[in-house]
């Protein structure tokens, strides 16, 4: 029996349920959060079970079963509220509030991420920019953001309470930057270079690969 089953349909609404959620579970949820979150910024006040099954490709009577495990969101024939919903979905996935990240690697990839709000949609706040070449050192990226050299990690990690590292640094760097990270406390690491990164257990490491997506999506194109 799954962690969702076990949970009571009518647990009162925004109450974080203490059971941990299996993997099917959190990774719908999170894509649900991503399509509300866009439809927030696009002006959307109430989103349908059908519209979220379009954008997300999962069944809307598997998404009404997710949802109705923690308690009553929607009203039929009128649909969830954007809103409500994206405060609840980030309750149950426990990303409330703001946590900081640490990024690594000020070239193209890194600066891109830094002025993107890929991150800071989700509650998730880019609060510190490292790089080693000391051209790059000292330059704004933001208003609030200027890279700072590495060797500042350690103090910053903890003055900012940095819960995520992300790697925009060349293969060959990842690893000692990874090494630093988990040294330092740091259990979760979002990885954009090519390396394949050793770390202990207990720490998550979750790497983006643009071409790995592109040969998904082209297999089943094929199949």
């Amino acid at each position: 029996m799954s962690p969702l089953d076990r949970l009571t349909p009518q647990r009162p609404l925004g109450q974080v349920p203490p059971e941990r959620l299996s993997i099917g579970v959190a990774a719908r949820l999170s894509r649900y959060l991503q399509v509300l979150t866009q439809a927030r910024k696009m002006g959307k006040e109430t989103i349908s079970s059908q519209e979220l099954a379009d954008y997300t490709h999962v069944n809307s009577t598997q998404i009404r079963r997710d949802l109705s495990g923690f308690g009553k969101f929607g009203k039929r024939g009128v649909g969830y509220n954007v809103d409500s919903l994206v405060s609840q979905i980030r309750k149950i996935l426990r990303t409330a509030g703001q946590h900081n990240i640490a990024l690594f690697g000020a070239g193209n990839l890194g600066q891109a991420i830094a002025g993107s709000d890929v991150f800071a949609d989700h509650g998730f706040q880019v609060v510190a920019l490292f790089d080693t070449d000391p051209k790059k050192l000292g330059k704004k990226v933001s208003d609030q953001l200027e890279v700072r050299p590495f060797e500042d990690f350690r103090k910053v990690v903890q003055q900012e309470e940095i819960v995520v590292g992300v790697l925009a640094v060349p293969p060959e760097a990842a690893q000692e930057v990874a090494d630093e990270l988990v040294a330092n406390g740091v259990r979760i690491i979002f990885n954009y270079s090519e390396a394949l990164l050793s770390v202990p257990p207990g720490v998550t490491v979750h790497s983006s690969s643009p071409a790995v997506d592109l040969l998904y999506a082209l297999y089943f194109y094929l199949a």
